[in-house]
């Protein structure tokens, strides 16, 4: 009769010391934000270089004052609606519609009345003190708001929703991006996540870790409009990618023979 090792009498156990000591994961490998007490923040200067205009983005632009109809001549018209009842919006789903100003290549505006205003380089808010400053020469009080709306974010790889998301927000933060993906999955790299940005038509990346809280004061933190996140698989993960598709057979035979040389030791 053949015979084993004892420890083949214990299959069970070895297994279980094994799982437990090949599953132990660090709090630096999972936690968000360590050493935030003692992180420098320059939120606010990041915030001043976060959100730019640039060639080719659409903006809406609306114009408004004590005198409604003083303000109707700097409002681009609505298709279908006429000019006198533009101070009335016009409203789909409870929003209001807005003609919207493309960037040109020379990163100027064509504006109603005023003509070419240099937009790119500006904020949104930077925009609006622009703009209001000149029509404050046409009319009194004005109120300017300025809006990108082709601000989208993409969010790949090892997140539970991964996907192009419109953005609202004037400043948008890696943070929320990862939350409108549904978190990084259990298999995402925190250490590691991917930023690309295109910046004067160079594409540019950063690596940026969760799991240090002075990541709130990289460039990065704040996201632009076309900037693209990915969260790279971790080892274990990218390890079982390579696995042969009958590796789940090998093994359950493997745990067949490991029970039956058990039986026949006993």
């Amino acid at each position: 009769m053949i015979r084993f090792p004892k420890f083949f009498k214990f299959p069970a156990i070895v297994l279980f010391i094994l799982s437990l000591t090949s599953s132990c994961v660090s709090r630096e490998e999972i936690v968000y934000f360590q050493g935030l007490e003692k992180a420098e923040a320059v939120m606010d200067k990041q915030k001043e270089n976060s959100l730019k205009i640039k060639p080719n983005d659409l903006i809406t632009i609306s114009v408004s004052a004590p005198e409604q109809t003083a303000a109707l001549p700097f409002n681009l018209p609505v298709v279908g609606v006429p000019q006198e009842d533009m101070s009335m919006g016009v409203t789909v789903n409870g929003r209001q519609q807005l003609q919207t100003y493309l960037v040109e290549d020379n990163g100027k505006i064509d504006f109603p009345v005023l003509g070419n205003i240099v937009a790119e380089g500006h904020s949104q808010q930077e925009l609006a003190a622009k703009l209001k400053e000149k029509i404050r020469r046409y009319v009194q009080d004005p109120i300017v708001n300025v809006r990108l709306v082709n601000f989208q974010i993409s969010v790949l790889g090892e997140v539970n929703r991964p996907g192009t998301f419109d953005i609202q927000d004037a400043y948008f933060t890696l943070p929320q991006a990862l939350g409108m993906a549904g978190d990084l999955s259990i298999y995402g790299k925190r250490d590691n996540v991917l930023v690309m940005r295109e910046i004067n038509g160079v594409t540019t990346h950063a690596y940026l870790d969760l799991g240090d809280a002075n990541v709130i004061n990289s460039p990065y933190y704040y996201l632009q409009q076309n900037d693209v996140v990915y969260v790279e698989p971790n080892g274990p993960q990218r390890q079982s990618a390579s696995y042969n598709r009958n590796a789940g057979v090998y093994i359950s035979i493997a745990s067949v023979l490991v029970s039956v040389a058990v039986l026949l030791t006993r």
